[in-house]
């Protein structure tokens, strides 16, 4: 799987740097809001705070931001956020799915289907692209937590299906159902993880070239920049020379 292990290592060296830092804090503690509000405050009660906070962390998501956010949860005046699928079409035909947070449906909906449309993509119904993917546990690790091999055997013991290692890190893939146990497993061998979510793992890939991928990154910042956007994931598949360009 090319897409989501390899734009969020274009991010990373891309930088962007403070701006989507920012951002990136935002949207993790609207999740830790949401969590909180939708189950127990405590993220030991809480299997989806739990992997919030974990996630939070792994971003270097200072300890105050956290308890802030769980804390907002708890207020009466804290906004009612609903959780919104959109999936659509990118530059050559690449299949995108953006998950949404939002107070005004509306609102968002419109400024998804406009960023698809100035970006040389198109906004389908629910269910349009979401068949190429399934939805999975991903951690996430550092290239230097262990070589494959030591990576690959404390995820099968720890009850993962996949690890997919690189020299930028190591991508270990479980059933969704099964996240929060794999990843407790994994912290205990391994560490920290870098990231810990569910996310939406292509089942087929498209191929882009240098064009097609500028185009398509330009797509996924845009939508990114939009305050309700959490999360966008895409499948495209890209060989390593036209990763380089980039």
């Amino acid at each position: 799987m090319a897409g989501h292990s390899k734009w969020a290592n274009i991010q990373h060296r891309k930088g962007r740097q403070d701006a989507a830092r920012s951002k990136l804090f935002s949207k993790l503690s609207k999740e830790i809001t949401v969590a909180a509000k939708m189950g127990d405050p405590d993220p030991e009660k809480n299997p989806r705070l739990r992997m919030a906070v974990k996630e939070a962390k792994g971003q270097s998501v200072p300890k105050d931001v956290i308890d802030r956010a769980i804390k907002k949860s708890q207020a009466g005046d804290s906004e009612d956020y609903e959780e919104i699928r959109y999936e659509g079409y990118g530059p050559n035909g690449v299949a995108v799915i953006v998950e949404a947070m939002t107070d005004n449906r509306n609102r968002t909906a419109s400024v998804v289907r406009s960023t698809f449309t100035k970006n040389g993509g198109n906004l389908g119904e629910t269910g349009s692209v979401g068949f190429m993917f399934e939805r999975k546990g991903e951690i996430v690790y550092s290239a230097d937590v262990g070589d494959a091999d030591a990576v690959m055997m404390a995820a099968i013991e720890a009850g993962a299906e996949d690890v997919e290692s690189s020299e930028d890190g190591h991508t270990i893939w479980c059933a969704d159902t099964d996240l929060n146990d794999v990843s407790t497993a994994l912290e205990a061998e391994l560490g920290e993880s870098e990231a810990t979510r569910l996310a939406w793992r292509p089942t087929t890939t498209t191929e882009m070239d240098l064009e097609a991928m500028q185009k398509l990154m330009k797509l996924i910042d845009a939508l990114e920049d939009d305050d309700d956007v959490q999360r966008v994931t895409t499948n495209f598949e890209a060989s390593d020379e036209v990763m380089a360009q980039l």
